[in-house]
């Protein structure tokens, strides 16, 4: 199949940029006609503001977002009774190439129903259908999700944080973009209801698919925020076991983004992220990935190097300072995952191949939902480990800062089915 790349959807939160991490290019938009601002102050300061400007997102004392004119935005940095965080927003300056020709895959069916991710993670290079997370719910956080012959079983919420006017429209999650659509694909595709389709790691899982970032691949790190505590929150409400998944990121840290993570973590749920398709240096780790309470997730190609699976070029590698010792600090890669040339289920309802550690992060985040099903007394930690102890089993020597043990390329290893 021919090869395609998805250029990588971006973020900003102050000065940092979060993308989906895809591999590819973007700039920053040149349009002020209106201003997301994080407002923070004390609390009659702030309900002033609320009734001035509204809401649309209140993260209680910590402060609220809402978007502002010119004019008031203006306004606003004359109070000196609050603090204004402006949040501007990214996107892309290049598009997506056109999709793959017949031949690959196409609206009749993929070029391989278990793609190399799949036989790799099972380490079942006959394996023609895969099973497990029942019962598991999987936030994947990202461009939405479309109503595909391999996905729609398994949808069970779907909602919208990207639109400008509202901040939160219910059953609505449509993927103009394809990039969310690929990523629930790897997680939980179920093989399309006329069984011809592609299959994901946990095909029993269901998919809770949360919109983050608009069709034309860009938004704002309030939006994310507000959605990891939703999920978080939706998971305490239906006493479900929740996996969030988020193929995006940033090199600079944004504290609403990490307080939500920590929020979600403190409700038991288990948090993965890509790494980042910024290495191969070191310290190129991308947040929310380089959290400490998130799983970070770097990309392998299928191709061998020393005897094991090598990390891709673009992958983003940790810190050397903390490597070797097998625990997690901020900005550490944790495990790896298939991550080149992945195929996988896209918004026009065929596939579509496409490359990076957005790619990785859905093959450990469906591990984790079949693993979860499968031992339903664990805690979200106790899940977290059983991936790092796997991951030890297969360890990763090929590529860049790749070495024995738990290094900056890899983290701990190749975390797999059996």
């Amino acid at each position: 199949m021919k090869k395609r790349r998805l250029l990588g959807t971006v973020l900003l939160s102050a000065v940092m940029g979060i993308s989906t991490f895809a591999s590819g290019a973007f700039g920053q938009s040149s349009s002020h006609e209106s201003y997301r601002v994080f407002i923070q102050g004390p609390a009659v300061e702030k309900a002033k503001a609320k009734a001035n400007y509204g809401v649309r997102w209140d993260f209680g004392a910590e402060g609220f977002t809402t978007t502002v004119n010119s004019q008031q935005y203006q306004a606003l940095l004359k109070n000196k009774n609050l603090t204004i965080e402006n949040l501007p927003e990214m996107q892309l300056t290049d598009k997506p190439e056109p999709k793959a020709k017949p031949g690959g895959g196409t609206a009749t069916g993929p070029s391989d129903r278990t793609p190399w991710g799949i036989e790799a993670i099972y380490n079942d290079a006959s394996i023609s259908a895969t099973s497990g997370g029942s019962g598991i719910k999987v936030a994947v956080l990202d461009t939405g999700v479309i109503n595909h012959n391999d996905l729609t079983a398994n949808i069970e919420q779907c909602k919208d944080f990207s639109q400008m006017k509202v901040s939160l429209v219910e059953n609505s999650c449509n993927d103009g973009n394809g990039h969310g659509t690929h990523v629930a694909g790897t997680i939980l595709a179920n093989g399309g209801s006329n069984g011809t389709g592609i299959y994901g790691v946990a095909p029993d899982s269901k998919l809770w698919a949360y919109k983050v970032l608009s069709d034309r691949g860009s938004g704002y790190s309030d939006d994310i925020a507000a959605a990891i505590r939703k999920a978080a929150d939706e998971g305490v409400l239906a006493k479900s076991k929740v996996i969030i998944s988020m193929s995006l990121g940033s090199s600079t840290k944004s504290t609403l983004i990490e307080d939500a993570v920590n929020y979600a973590y403190g409700k038991g749920v288990l948090v993965v992220a890509a790494a980042g398709n910024d290495g191969p240096g070191s310290n190129t780790i991308g947040y929310p990935g380089a959290l400490v309470n998130a799983v970070a997730v770097a990309a392998l190609e299928n191709v061998q190097e020393n005897g094991t699976y090598r990390v891709a070029d673009f992958s983003s590698r940790g810190n050397p300072a903390t490597a070797g010792d097998y625990i997690i600090q901020e900005r550490d890669v944790e495990v790896s995952a298939p991550g080149r040339a992945i195929e996988s289920t896209w918004n026009d309802g065929g596939y579509n191949t496409i490359s990076g550690t957005s790619m990785a992060t859905p093959h450990v985040s469906g591990l984790a939902a079949k693993l979860w099903a499968a031992n339903t007394s664990w805690s979200h930690t106790q899940l977290r480990t059983e991936l790092q102890n796997r991951a030890k089993l297969v360890d990763i020597k090929g590529g860049s800062g790749a070495a024995t043990g738990d290094d900056i390329a890899s983290g701990f290893g190749f975390p797999r089915v059996k």
